[in-house]
């Protein structure tokens, strides 16, 4: 899952930063609201955390014009501002989540993960496909109870598909939701790691469309 953050603090920046890695996903940031609207324009994000008081464009106007340029990735606005005239100002303008500051880290990273799972139209955090369980807040995947050991990129590229199971996901669309933008895997190596976690997961929910990319779904149509 891949996440832009726009803010201005660079120490604030960089803690959100490492701690939304930590957690698993690729993240692009942004230091003025100018870079932020070109960002959210122009690439593909799971979810978003943008501050209001930004320089260049503020986060109003940069939400505003995402929105009615179609943009319908999750938002949570991050900011000092805790008055609830700004938060309904906020909330017209299509935020979907609201958060002051100061705040816990954790809080966000689960507010995070939550705005991209209902966007995904799942309402618990665990995801299940088969016999197969995702937890999507501690990062774990289990077949039969038993655990399956992945690597944070192969973990990564299993939540997104499991987030979107049912329907093809194209190779171009996970390159951009499990990658971040400075990233240039090679042309194969989607390939090889969905080759990897098919074996890790010992069942066959990861299907090839050739020419189309990759669906997950559980074996025999099971929940």
């Amino acid at each position: 899952m891949r996440v832009l953050v726009v803010e201005d603090e660079p120490q604030l920046t960089l803690a959100l930063e490492r701690a939304l890695e930590a957690a698993g996903f690729a993240v692009d940031t942004a230091y003025d609201g100018e870079n932020g609207w070109h960002l959210g324009d122009t690439e593909a994000y799971d979810a978003v955390i943008l501050d209001l008081g930004l320089p260049r464009i503020d986060g109003i106007t940069v939400l505003g014009r995402w929105r009615e340029a179609g943009r319908s990735m999750p938002v949570m606005v991050l900011t000092a501002r805790a008055r609830w005239a700004e938060k309904s100002q906020a909330f017209n303008a299509g935020a979907d989540d609201y958060v002051t500051k100061p705040f816990e880290m954790e809080e966000v990273v689960t507010r995070v993960r939550a705005l991209i799972r209902r966007a995904a139209g799942h309402a618990s955090p665990e995801i299940v496909c088969g016999p197969l369980r995702i937890d999507t807040i501690g990062g774990k995947v289990s077949r039969d109870g038993l655990p399956v050991a992945l690597t944070a990129q192969e973990f990564r590229i299993l939540s997104y598909l499991a987030h979107h199971q049912g329907r093809v996901v194209s190779r171009s669309e996970l390159v951009e939701h499990v990658y971040d933008r400075d990233a240039d895997p090679d042309s194969n190596v989607l390939d090889v790691l969905v080759a990897r976690i098919r074996r890790k997961l010992g069942v066959d929910v990861i299907h090839t469309l050739r020419g189309q990319g990759w669906r997950m779904e559980a074996p025999g149509g099971e929940a």
